[in-house]
């Protein structure tokens, strides 16, 4: 029997832990206009998961272990339902069908769907589970559906060389290769000890202020909200990256802790993120569950420049991709932090930069393009999301920052103000990269101005309750109380209250 990979493992843990649930499904929906030919879009969606073990795999299990069980391709059936719907219900009906839990123990971890708008217009509703996939997957799973088309709509099958290796293959190859924990000579020992001493006595919890107390169980329900960059603050960032060393993501993951820190979280910042964990090329081609997740530990302390944060954030990262093999669970377990059903163990905040997905793939005659469905799930309390655009000659066009975050923790006031504070800081870093990061403009002008009407109240006025005034200041601008005080230097006592 194929065992899991340690990433599936995990997942597969939880799935039995919290029940199915649609927290994990990653879904993909492209506008298809023009002239469609259903059955041969049925067609190349069987040829991608024919060519993709990964995707016809289920996980049974025996006596409560679980195993690879990968289907043989004349074994899969993978529908292809064409729904109606309209524009004004295309949102709600994409996101019904992405919600839709998988059974992971006999069930396909892809299903499809056709919604039909019009004659000439359909959207195609892609839904994979992360137990079959990942960000990394998109590329291969785009161009191999699109060669599959071209030649199911001519009346012929894809002629693409057999894959070199499936994912069973590099399940076998990580536990070869990363050994026992408990042999000292293994990769997987030596990567745990450097991971034991980067995270000792790390804080059990980094994150905003949140707005309510933390449930006792995280539901995982959320919302998003994004923001714009324009190019030329995108191609400044990109240049103090060049001379300092250092990447944009660094560069992103640099103004996150300092908007964190900023906000009252304290100097010691630990955020997830992900790694592809494609470590060969041949790898590159196959759609699978690859990618793991790093804990990097930003210390802000001391009021560092944005410049000195950078090569803070340079040193930790390095070391930290040095030693990425390590999978997530198994550092939890070593690590053995406190547990708790409310919050993600070691991190609660996630970054991740990636490039625009850009025009959709290439489906015959079709004119294709991405929609994004809208899911409203969490898995973090808080996730920056980076999605950076470049033009044709490849120079920094701009980027969004999507922030999906927690409703368990978080109205969308808060995050709206953190985002536009976090472009504030970005904005403020590239302009004036040697000044402390304490120095760096934060708050907007609404936010300045009610900060400066308290502090240039007469002590003769009214006295304010501290309770009054949390309660003003919350209603006025939400999550401002803390920056304000910050940021003008007024403790408590100075307010006389």
């Amino acid at each position: 029997m194929i065992p899991l990979s340690y990433a599936q493992q995990r997942l597969w843990f939880l799935d039995q832990m919290e029940g199915p649930s649609a927290t994990y499904n990653i879904s993909l929906a492209i506008r298809l206009t023009g002239h469609l030919d259903r059955s041969a879009l049925h067609g190349a969606l069987a040829d991608v998961v024919g060519r993709h073990e990964a995707l016809r795999t289920v996980f049974p299990a025996v006596d409560g272990s679980p195993h690879q069980q990968v289907l043989a391709a004349h074994e899969t059936d993978l529908a292809l339902p064409v729904l109606p719907a309209t524009e004004d219900t295309l949102q709600a009906t994409l996101a019904e069908l992405a919600g839709a839990v998988f059974d992971l123990s006999g069930e396909l971890p892809v299903r499809a769907a056709l919604l039909e708008l019009g004659p000439q217009e359909h959207v195609l509703l892609l839904v994979m589970h992360h137990i079959a996939s990942d960000g990394g997957s998109n590329t291969p799973l785009m161009r191999d559906l699109g060669t599959a088309y071209a030649a199911r709509s001519k009346g012929g099958a894809p002629d693409w060389e057999p894959l070199e290796i499936q994912y069973a293959d590099y399940t076998l190859w990580q536990r070869e290769v990363l050994g026992d924990a408990d042999d000292p000579d293994s990769v997987l020992a030596a990567q745990l000890d450097f991971w034991k001493a980067a995270l000792a006595d790390a804080p059990d919890e980094v994150s905003l202020p949140a707005d309510r107390p933390r449930p006792v169980v995280a539901s995982f329900r959320g919302a998003t909200h994004s923001v714009s960059c324009p190019a030329e603050v995108h191609e400044a960032l990109a240049a103090l990256a060049r001379e300092t060393g250092t990447t944009f993501f660094m560069v992103a993951q640099a103004a996150v802790a300092a908007l964190l820190t900023r906000s009252g979280a304290g100097t010691d910042i630990a955020i997830g993120s992900p790694v592809t964990g494609r470590a060969d090329e041949a790898l590159d081609d196959l759609i699978g569950f690859f990618v793991n997740t790093l804990v990097l530990r930003t210390d802000t302390g001391g009021d560092p420049t944005f410049r000195e944060l950078l090569r803070r954030v340079r040193d930790t990262d390095l070391a930290a991709w040095a030693n990425e093999d390590v999978p997530f669970d198994r550092l939890v377990e070593a690590l053995n932090p406190e547990r708790s059903a409310s919050r993600h163990p070691l991190f609660q905040v996630m970054l991740t930069v990636g490039q625009s997905l850009g025009g959709g793939p290439e489906l015959g005659d079709l004119r294709t393009e991405f929609v994004l469905p809208e899911l409203r799930i969490a898995k973090f309390d808080l996730t920056f999301g980076f999605e950076e655009h470049h033009t044709a000659d490849g120079r920094p066009a701009g980027f969004d920052v999507t922030v999906e975050y927690a409703t368990d923790l978080y109205d969308a006031g808060t995050v709206r103000a953190a985002a536009e504070r976090l472009l504030r800081i970005l904005g403020a870093a590239v302009a004036s990269p040697d000044v402390p990061t304490s120095a760096l403009a934060v708050l907007g002008d609404e936010e300045r101005g009610l900060l400066e009407a308290w502090a240039g109240r007469e002590t003769t006025a009214p006295l304010l309750s501290l309770d009054q005034l949390f309660t003003g200041v919350a209603a006025a601008v939400p999550d401002a109380v803390a920056l304000v005080f910050e940021e003008q230097r007024i403790t408590y006592a100075e307010l006389d209250v």
